[in-house]
Order: C-alpha cells, then sequence, then structure tokens
C-alpha cells in the first residue's frame, strides 16, 4: 500500500528489522526529511558524523548504510533511482525561515512536523538530530561554500531502504522553498514487509 504524506506536512511510524521502506518522489523535485530512532531505546538515533565517517562519503546512496550515534547500522539503502540525497543541513525550523528567508510570522518546517508526530514515541524537540534528506541537491564548492539547488529527483524516483533494527521513523514532505525549487509536493511511502 502506497501512503501519502501532504505537502508540507510529515509522518511518524513503527518499521520493523528486515521490513523496507521505499520513499517515493510522486511529482519531482520534492525532498522528503528522515530521522531514525532505535524502536527499543529512543536514545540511539540516527547520525550524520558517523554516517559520513563510515561510509567515507557524503554523498550517501544505493549500497551505503544509515548509522546511529552508538555506531550500530540502522538501515540499508537498497536502491535509489535518483542518486543525490543530503546528510549535511539540519531539518528546516521556524528558525531557517526567520534567519535565511528573512520571513515574518507562522510557516510550516520539517522541524515541527518531525517532533509534532515523533511526540507520541516520547521523542521532544531536543531529540530530533540532523535528517538524512532524501532527494535534496547539496552542492558544495571547491571553497567549502554549500547551496541548495532544486532536487534532481524525477517524477516516480524513490530510495529504498531496508531496516537493520526496529525503528522509529519520522518522514516529510519537506517544507523549504530553496529545497524544494519553489514549490511544495507530497511525498509518497510504502513499507514492504
Amino acid at each position: 500500500m502506497v501512503n501519502e504524506i501532504p505537502k508540507q506536512s510529515g509522518t511518524a511510524f513503527i518499521l520493523k528489522k528486515g521490513e523496507k521502506l521505499r520513499v517515493i518522489d510522486p511529482f519531482g523535485q520534492q525532498v522528503s526529511d528522515m530521522v531514525l530512532f532505535n524502536a527499543n531505546d529512543i536514545r540511539e538515533k540516527i547520525s550524520s558524523g558517523k554516517t559520513l565517517d563510515f561510509e567515507e562519503s557524503i554523498f550517501i546512496t544505493k549500497d551505503h548504510h544509515l548509522w546511529s550515534n552508538r555506531s550500530n547500522q540502522m538501515m540499508k539503502i537498497l536502491e535509489d533511482t535518483n542518486g543525490r540525497n543530503d546528510f549535511l543541513l539540519a531539518p528546516c525550523s521556524p528558525e531557517t525561515f526567520s534567519i535565511m528567508y528573512q520571513h515574518k510570522g507562522y510557516h510550516p518546517s520539517c522541524f515541527e512536523n518531525l517532533y509534532t508526530h515523533l511526540a507520541s514515541y516520547s521523542i521532544e524537540p531536543d531529540d530530533i538530530p540532523t535528517a538524512f534528506n532524501i532527494f535534496m541537491n547539496v552542492q558544495i564548492n571547491k571553497t567549502g561554500t554549500i547551496t541548495v539547488e532544486p532536487p534532481l529527483s524525477k517524477a516516480g524516483d524513490y530510495v529504498e531502504f531496508e531496516a537493520l533494527m526496529d525503528l522509529i521513523v519520522g518522514l516529510t514532505a519537506c517544507s523549504a522553498e530553496d529545497s524544494n525549487g519553489g514549490s511544495f509536493k507530497p511525498i509518497a511511502y510504502s513499507i514492504i514487509k
């Protein structure tokens, strides 16, 4: 069954060890932020630093693993039809929009969508780590300057993961204009048992 995350929103769910998660970009150029927690101990969570260190790359894609803060493999990436994801930048937050966009007033954010949907698992805002940003196209120039470019993903592109432990998954349809080429679209996902 394919589930839909409406634009600028999120969800959270349990993914059992051995199950597969397919995250799909139905219309193209839409980012999805994903965070992971050990379902049996939420103090163990996805770690950007450990993943980049152990995988020896900032470009995490097919055949790479996503690692925890305790140096355990949480997921393996089985397939990635787009091949471009980000694991450097934090989920967009209210501060993202006030500091970087000079936006006044309320703006939906991945940070809020993650912590509100994960609250039922006793996960608090301060527990939210750097997300694995599926389909996000972050470029780095020779001086180290970071730019966020429109995603390269096309309609129907997907990334398929295998859970290597019982997980709590937080997943969004990203709310940042720059990350999504200036428009917002839903994200689809399916759990394959």
